[in-house]
């Protein structure tokens, strides 16, 4: 499905709703991060305020992955906060009005606490995050909360580039990035893929910017 076909979906299914809330799902590096800011982008052409909830600032904080012995496994389904996620999502999905929500720093590897609001201007709510769909005690709570769900998945070849890629971006050398990738991302991304739940809307290469 093309973004402008998926945006003309949402907005008929839309119709009618208060707020809008939809799950973007898939492995790291499948390019979750990029559809929801074209969606946001198209979605404000047509005069639709929409905003995006990175699951990614619910990381839990460095010192406690430390402490817990996860620091090296930070992005597994147990490194984050997921009763602070799924209670922020039902504020959400209530309607509630200026929900304050953290924001991930890549560059710092750290989230910011309430680094941005949510209010009932934003209709239409884009979460972004690895394990939305995942098929796990925790998790499968989060279901009831979704409109509509996507799943992005552009093949292990395509992922496995994309992951040793983005450490290379970071300052690693070769060997360091393909030694970060195959042993947290890729793991994480085969689990992703074989044991999330079905989304409504399968969609295959996002083109990473």
């Amino acid at each position: 499905m093309k973004v402008g076909d998926l945006v003309d979906h949402i907005i008929r299914r839309s119709e009618g709703s208060q707020r809008f809330i939809i799950a973007v799902a898939g492995p790291p590096g499948a390019g979750k991060s990029t559809l929801s800011k074209q969606l946001v982008q198209m979605l404000k052409t047509r005069s639709i305020q929409s905003c995006i909830i990175s699951m990614d600032g619910f990381h839990l904080e460095n010192s406690i992955l430390k402490r817990l012995g996860l620091l090296d496994r930070k992005g597994s389904p147990t490194t984050f906060d997921v009763p602070a996620f799924i209670q922020v999502m039902k504020r959400l999905a209530a309607y509630e009005s200026d929900v304050a929500i953290p924001k991930f720093d890549r560059k710092k590897d750290t989230s910011i606490e309430r680094a941005s609001i949510v209010s009932t201007q934003d209709k239409i709510l884009i979460v972004d995050g690895n394990y939305l769909l995942l098929n796990d005690e925790q998790w499968v709570e989060l279901q009831d909360i979704w409109d509509e769900t996507v799943f992005i998945n552009p093949g292990m070849d395509v992922l496995e580039k994309r992951l040793i890629d983005r450490w290379l971006s970071y300052g690693m050398d070769n060997e360091s990035a393909k030694n970060r990738a195959f042993g947290n991302d890729i793991p994480n991304a085969k689990n992703i893929i074989e044991n999330s739940l079905p989304a409504n809307i399968l969609i295959g290469a996002v083109r990473q910017t």
